[in-house]
């Protein structure tokens, strides 16, 4: 068990999606707007979609489906459903920066099979989950879970849980302006703005798991220590250089390496502390 509780899970910043059609995934500017998919990627060099077509797969069945189980999602269900966990997730995501940053402003999730339409254009489970600032969204297909398990990480309960604050993490760069200095900085290389931009959203995914459980109102049931395991054995297995493999050029990189991953979100976990997690105030990354 993760969550504890009982009853419906209600949030209304969670919904399905799906049905996009053939569309470019805008990486730029625009609109004064910082159009920019920040996602975990795994391995694939967000320079790389530009221009790249999403497949027409979803379905607006597959939208209603998932909206179907999302209407029904209870806490207990989010301790064997995935949508339901995504979706419980959120709330105590929400729950937690809510507490921790004044003006804090809740993103919107949306849950998608195969193809999805959004504020950077159109995308496909083939990009992973992924954050885009342009409609303040996170969004999910939660097939990528199984992808996450053959590419070596866990698809635990807090694993998985941790892949949702990671995204939330980019949401509150979005807030902050990180996600912005980020971009100016570099797409590129083992210091560049993408890999400071990506270690410090595992950071704030860290700060998150420190407090989710804490408190006799916690979402969450105590953490265990295998739970916290699973969630760095997936955090190295889509480190750059554990993707690329043998020979891996930190020049390419655009999320950091697998220790660098472990490292930031255990700098969250055992602090708490989102001043923690400045990985634009060092080299040390």
């Amino acid at each position: 068990m993760t969550f504890q509780g009982s009853g419906s899970i209600d949030t209304g910043n969670v919904s399905g999606g799906g049905g996009g059609g053939v569309g470019r995934i805008a990486l730029g500017g625009g609109a004064g707007l910082i159009i920019t998919i920040v996602a975990l990627l795994f391995g694939v060099n967000p320079g790389e979609l530009l221009g790249s077509q999403a497949p027409q797969q979803g379905t607006s069945s597959g939208a209603a489906e998932i909206q179907q189980q999302l209407d029904s999602c209870t806490w207990e269900m989010a301790n064997e459903n995935t949508i339901c966990r995504i979706k419980a997730t959120t709330v105590s995501l929400d729950d937690v920066w809510s507490e921790l940053m004044p003006g804090y402003q809740p993103p919107k999730t949306v849950i998608f099979a195969d193809s999805v339409d959004t504020g950077c254009g159109a995308a496909s489970a083939a990009t992973g989950p992924f954050y885009c600032p342009a409609d303040s969204t996170a969004y999910f297909d939660p097939s990528f879970f199984t992808q996450l398990r053959r590419m070596g990480g866990s698809d635990g309960p807090l694993a998985q849980e941790y892949v949702v604050a990671h995204e939330y993490g980019h949401h509150i760069q979005n807030l902050t302006g990180a996600l912005a200095k980020g971009q100016r900085m570099g797409s590129q290389g083992p210091r560049s703005g993408s890999v400071r931009v990506e270690l410090q959203a595992d950071c704030l995914a860290g700060v998150w798991a420190y407090h989710a459980d804490n408190g006799p109102d916690a979402l969450l049931a105590p953490i265990s220590e295998q739970q916290i395991s699973s969630v760095i054995q997936t955090a190295k297995a889509i480190g750059d250089d554990t993707i690329q493999g043998p020979g891996s050029n930190p020049e390419g990189w655009t999320h950091g390496s697998a220790t660098q991953r472990a490292k930031w979100f255990g700098i969250g976990y055992r602090s708490g502390d989102p001043n923690r997690c400045d990985t634009f105030a060092t080299n040390d990354l």
